[in-house]
């Protein structure tokens, strides 16, 4: 079966991990996953529902006996997510990357918010960058356990 890949997530476990935009600190958690959130064109509402869903339940945390059994729905930890549009820069061709199939900004924005938004009616405490702004990210990852996540929908 043909998959038309939707929103794309970049997933670290972390200890902990922060977000600051002009000094200022605007998101930080413990122990969690930060995650970097791209769409693309063709997303929609039920994409960023798919994607919440998807970071709700991924069992990427360690159980008892040592086995990635546990996720943020079992209390795992808090999440960090951040706009990222480069992560649909397509570096195939040229020296340059190509951004054509990121989702306009006014697009995107609305999206982002409805992952974070579904991620908070599941019951997950959610911190956020800031949409279109010069950010730094800090982190110290735990592992390092770092993830491509993305969610999919059949082609037509």
């Amino acid at each position: 079966m043909h998959y038309l890949l939707v929103v794309r997530g970049l997933i670290q476990r972390v200890e902990r991990a922060g977000v600051t935009v002009r000094g200022e600190t605007v998101g930080r958690i413990g122990p969690g996953l930060l995650v970097f959130v791209g769409v693309t064109q063709s997303d929609d509402e039920a994409a960023s529902r798919q994607m919440a869903e998807k970071l709700w339940h991924l069992r990427v945390f360690e159980d008892d006996d040592g086995k990635m059994n546990r996720s943020v729905a079992d209390g795992s930890g808090d999440l960090l997510l951040i706009s990222q549009f480069t992560l649909y820069g397509d570096t195939r061709k040229g020296r340059r990357p190509s951004w054509l199939a990121a989702a306009a900004p006014e697009r995107a924005e609305p999206l982002i918010d409805a992952v974070v938004g579904h991620l908070r009616k599941l019951g997950a405490h959610v911190e956020t960058g800031v949409f279109r702004a010069r950010m730094q990210i800090e982190l110290v990852n735990d592992s390092p356990m770092t993830l491509l996540v993305e969610t999919g929908s059949p082609a037509s």
